[in-house]
């Protein structure tokens, strides 16, 4: 079997809501989305590492520290969108993988299982769960829980707690049965991101407001990958503080 490889997309988006230009605020002495180019580039199976942004301040950074960076219209909505953008224009590959621009302790690990995953698999998507211990984040609409059969392949995506645990107190789900919750970072085949752009938002998606639930609803097979790296994205002030000490430990 032929070893699966990435190519390796970051988006980064400078005009961020909650934290302005966080993609380039300073952690440790260097901008934010060098630290996730840098883990990035620690993985064993990418074959390409790219950030993906329409900011030119942002091409200038990452030139600066070696990356290899590319121009994407300001119009893409999602990191997704920036993806297809840049297969459209060239970009090369079989297997993609979707970094967010504001993970600066990404696990290198974790994307090099989500490749691997995928060569076992063959998969349309992968993506990373890991194990839910407490009621409260069950209870989160933040927090993005998935259902997963026997195989690992993911049945559906939701804000709620699923699947409902009938005749039990919400309190003692976790301890009744295993619950998964949804790590942000993706892997697509070039099939998925070629009839991406063609995909119209179905029901569930509109529902729900996740955008993975536009896959399932045209039975593209998603698979997923267990694992213990909880993300620390920065999205607020306190984030970047958080960081800031996480780093410093």
């Amino acid at each position: 079997m032929q070893t699966t490889s990435a190519t390796v997309v970051i988006p980064a988006r400078l005009a961020s809501t909650r934290l302005p230009r966080k993609v380039l605020l300073d952690l440790g002495g260097k901008p934010v989305i060098q630290h996730v180019w840098e883990k990035v580039s620690q993985m064993k199976r990418a074959r390409a590492v790219v950030i993906a942004t329409d900011s030119d301040e942002v091409v200038a950074a990452a030139k600066a520290f070696g990356a290899d960076v590319r121009l994407t219209s300001p119009q893409c909505r999602n990191g997704t969108e920036r993806l297809v953008e840049l297969m459209q224009g060239g970009l090369e590959g079989d297997f993609f993988l979707n970094v967010q621009g504001d993970e600066p302790f990404i696990a290198p690990v974790l994307l090099d299982s989500l490749v691997l995953r995928r060569e076992q698999t063959a998969c349309d998507l992968v993506t990373a769960v890991y194990a839910i211990k407490e009621a409260k984040q069950l209870q989160d609409p933040n927090l993005v829980k998935v259902a997963r059969a026997q195989d690992g392949h993911a049945i559906y995506f939701s804000r709620s707690p699923i699947p409902y645990l009938r005749g039990e107190p919400i309190e003692s789900w976790c301890q009744k049965r295993p619950y998964w919750g949804h790590l942000g970072v993706y892997g697509y085949s070039r099939k998925a991101l070629e009839i991406y752009p063609t995909l119209e938002i179905g029901g569930v998606e509109s529902a729900e407001s996740l955008e993975q639930l536009r896959f399932l609803e045209k039975n593209m097979s998603f698979q997923t990958v267990e694992t213990d790296y909880h993300a620390v994205a920065i999205d607020t002030p306190e984030d970047l503080e958080h960081a800031r000490a996480l780093l410093n430990k």
